[in-house]
C-alpha cells in the first residue's frame, strides 16, 4: 500500500527547514525607525506682527528681536511710541523662533518678555507676560513643540476655584438650571 502522506511530509519538512534558514539569515532586532517631526520654516519672507505689553499696559517703547532657538539674532525692530510691532523674518528661516521684546537695547535676558512662533502659517504674536510664561513652561516640559505650547497654555490659565465643576459656570452644580435635571 502506497502513503499518500509522503510525499506531503516531504513539503512540509522543505517548509519547515526554509522557515528556519529564514529566521536564522537575519535574527538582529531592527532598528526602529523614529520620525522626526517636519520642522516648518518659512519658504519666502514672513511679515510677523502683534501687540507688547506689561501687567500695567501697553509698551510703547522697547527692542523687538527675532532669535532662532539656539540665541542667534535674524531680525530686530524698535517700538516707535506704539505698542504695535511688524517685522520681517526672513525665507529660510527654521522653526520654532522666539520673539523677545527688551525694554532697552542693552537690556539683559532676564528682563525680557517673549512669545515663540512654530507655525509657519500664523502671523499675529501678541509679547506679553502670559506668552512669557507659557514659553518657559513650553521649555521646561521639554521644548518649544506644539504638544508642549498647549499643554503650558492650558495649564497657565487662570480658573477660579468655582469653575472647575461644570465648564463655564461658576458656582455650585447643584444649583445649576435650578439644581440637578
Amino acid at each position: 500500500m502506497k502513503s499518500i502522506f509522503k510525499p506531503a511530509m516531504g513539503i512540509c519538512c522543505m517548509l519547515v527547514m526554509s522557515s528556519w534558514s529564514l529566521i536564522g539569515c537575519d535574527s538582529k532586532p531592527q532598528p526602529s525607525v523614529i520620525s522626526q517631526p517636519n520642522q516648518e520654516k518659512y519658504e519666502k519672507d514672513k511679515t510677523l506682527q502683534g501687540l507688547v505689553s506689561n501687567d500695567e499696559g501697553p509698551v510703547k517703547t522697547g527692542v523687538i528681536k527675532v532669535l532662532a532657538e539656539t540665541g542667534q539674532e535674524l531680525s530686530r525692530v524698535e517700538l516707535a511710541d506704539s505698542p504695535r510691532y511688524s517685522l520681517d523674518v526672513p525665507a529660510g528661516t527654521v522653526l520654532p523662533i522666539i520673539l523677545a521684546y527688551y525694554p532697552t537695547a542693552d537690556a539683559s535676558d532676564e528682563t525680557r518678555m517673549i512669545a515663540v512662533v512654530i507655525h509657519a502659517g500664523a502671523s499675529k504674536y501678541d509679547i506679553n507676560p502670559l506668552s512669557t510664561r507659557i514659553a518657559k513652561q513650553a521649555k521646561a516640559l521639554g521644548g518649544y513643540t506644539h504638544k508642549n505650547l498647549v499643554r503650558a497654555a492650558e495649564s497657565s490659565g487662570t480658573v477660579p476655584a468655582d469653575n472647575k465643576t461644570t465648564a463655564g459656570f461658576r458656582g455650585d452644580p447643584t444649583k445649576q438650571y435650578g439644581g440637578w435635571h
